[in-house]
């Protein structure tokens, strides 16, 4: 993989979290369908990561989309139970950790249907786990 299409991939993944993660925090964005497509749709240059890494034996791009979905879903996981937590708290705190699973898991909330983006960030650590196993047995 050539250093202009990682970087390219790595842009495109870049701006497709900031634009999630912008219609997440709006409350009713309408288009539902559209909101689901544009989440599954952050996952496609990761995928394409993990991909072109094996192709090209580059383990640091694997690493990289390993260490991004153990972040987002570790996050997401202790942010909801604390926001779970914090029920009989300040409606500021809910609210504050809302904000930040936004920020953690961007397609999850602007999805709407957060198994999906779950499971496609399990998808791409498994992946990127497994393409890194294989690399590291040639």
């Amino acid at each position: 993989m050539t250093k202009k299409t990682k970087r390219a991939l790595l842009l495109a993944w870049g701006g497709l979290f900031i634009l999630c993660a912008g219609l997440g925090f709006i409350q009713d964005p309408g288009a539902p369908g559209l909101l689901t497509c544009l989440a599954i749709l952050f996952f496609v240059p990761g995928g394409a990561l993990c991909v072109l890494g094996y192709r090209e034996e580059d383990r640091k791009t694997l690493r990289l989309v390993r260490l991004l979905s153990v972040l987002s879903l570790g996050a997401t996981l202790a942010i909801l139970i604390l926001n779970f937590l914090t029920v009989k708290m300040p409606d500021w705190l809910g609210d504050l950790l809302y904000g930040l699973l936004i920020l953690v898991s961007a397609p999850m909330v602007c999805g709407q249907i957060w198994i999906i983006s779950l499971f496609l960030w399990a998808c791409l650590l498994l992946g990127s786990h497994s393409l890194l196993r294989k690399l590291d047995r040639k």
